[in-house]
């Protein structure tokens, strides 16, 4: 089975709805056995153009757990919030099988 990866690029519009969105989102993760890789701050754009600030990594079991999550009421709750929070693009990735 495959690896799967949850990528977040981001550029927060309001910091103290961002510290509340993050805080909260983590407890989301653990049901759907996710687990943070690292949050980083974009040091140069070496390459084309990204606008966004900040990305998060965060490995799955598989990619049916990151729909899983996505889609969970708990998650959804929150949706709002992150857009008040924060302009950020989510993207899903697997790992091809060992």
């Amino acid at each position: 089975m495959s690896t799967a990866y949850l990528v977040g690029h981001t550029t927060v519009k309001d910091a103290a709805k961002w510290i509340d969105y993050r805080d909260q989102v983590s407890a989301t993760l653990a049901p759907w056995g996710a687990e943070i890789v690292f949050r980083g701050k974009r040091i140069v754009v070496l390459a084309g153009e990204h606008p966004y600030e900040d990305v998060v990594v965060i490995q799955f079991p598989n990619k049916e757990a990151i729909e899983n999550w996505h889609s969970s009421p708990a998650y959804q709750a929150l949706i709002p919030l992150r857009e008040q929070a924060a302009e950020m693009v989510l993207l899903s990735f697997e790992t091809p099988p060992a």
